[in-house]
């Protein structure tokens, strides 16, 4: 391995100055990984914390994150982003809708990328007991994969800009703690944020003002269309997990009702509580194009047969 291209002072002094690896990694020529790591290392040797103070990959503006956003507004004249969502990250082997997630950023190069809820499963702070003695993942667990998966998905684009909306699930990491110790309220590492700083969470993205990224709303077979119908906007959700695209006219135009999936394979122990059942499941993800910052038809990967399918072809 040959020598860094700066020293630890000088890292952390670039680190505090830009206050976010994305911009430190540009700087530096390097992945999002390596900043991550060396982050780490710096911080554990070091005894000290490097935090996030600016979403550079945001527009360069400064963002306090810890400051939640009921709404944010992004404008994509011309690219593409990503959303995915229900990942449900678990320790061990990513998804195959995972690894095709990657490689669908490194090769479409978007514009953003969206966390559309459900990141973190937070199993073991369920309201819901574990099945006999079979014991879920721990919190730590969950969320060390989940930061180690997201830095996968963002290297592979650095020039997007990043962004998650909150989901049923990721609110248990908070509400167990608010429940239990509420003293410790404002506490660094008490907030999922804390320990994703690159990705600034809302309730709701709006690309363009016409396009809406949330992680739920409507339920039901009908969700899709009722979503676009009764909100007058395409409305891309996640949370049923039913992966598909529903297309609505009238005399305004044509939108659409998207379902975004779930990145994490149906029949994972994540799931275990559906008992067996038969899921009307689909993983995948959504790419949406925009061309003159009109919405192209949105495009689906999905996996099917041990195969993920982007654009007629196998990416994963």
């Amino acid at each position: 391995m040959g020598a860094p291209k700066c020293s630890d002072a000088e890292f952390i002094e670039l680190f505090q100055s830009l206050g976010s690896p994305g911009l430190v990694a540009a700087h530096l020529g390097l992945s999002d990984r390596n900043v991550h790591d060396r982050r780490r290392r710096i911080e554990a040797s070091h005894g000290l914390l490097l935090k996030t103070t600016n979403d550079g990959r945001l527009r360069g503006a400064a963002n306090p994150v810890r400051e939640f956003e009921m709404r944010r507004r992004v404008e994509v004249p011309d690219g593409s982003v990503v959303v995915f969502s229900d990942a449900h990250y678990w320790p061990g082997d990513p998804s195959l809708a995972h690894i095709a997630l990657c490689r669908v950023v490194r090769t479409v190069q978007p514009v953003g990328i969206i966390a559309n809820g459900n990141i973190l499963d937070g199993a073991s702070i369920s309201r819901y007991p574990p099945r006999g003695w079979k014991q879920p993942p721990t919190v730590a667990e969950e969320v060390a994969v989940l930061k180690e998966r997201l830095i996968e998905v963002g290297g592979e684009a650095r020039k997007a800009w990043l962004l998650r909306t909150l989901g049923n699930h990721c609110i248990r990491f908070e509400q167990k703690l608010a429940g239990l110790a509420p003293q410790y309220k404002g506490v660094t590492g008490t907030a999922l944020e804390d320990h994703i700083p690159d990705w600034p969470c809302s309730w709701s993205v709006w690309i363009n003002d016409t396009v809406v990224v949330k992680h739920r709303w409507a339920g039901g077979i009908h969700a899709t269309y009722n979503n676009t119908l009764k909100s007058g906007k395409t409305i891309v959700t996640g949370h049923l997990h039913a992966l598909n695209v529903r297309a609505f006219t009238d005399y305004n135009g044509t939108r659409w009702g998207v379902d975004t999936g779930t990145l994490a394979d149906p029949d994972h122990d994540a799931f275990d509580y559906t008992e067996d059942n038969p899921k009307d499941w689909r993983s995948g993800f959504v790419v949406l194009t925009f061309r003159d910052g009109h919405l192209l038809w949105p495009e689906l990967c999905y996996v099917d047969r041990g195969k993920a399918w982007f654009r007629g072809e196998a990416v994963a």
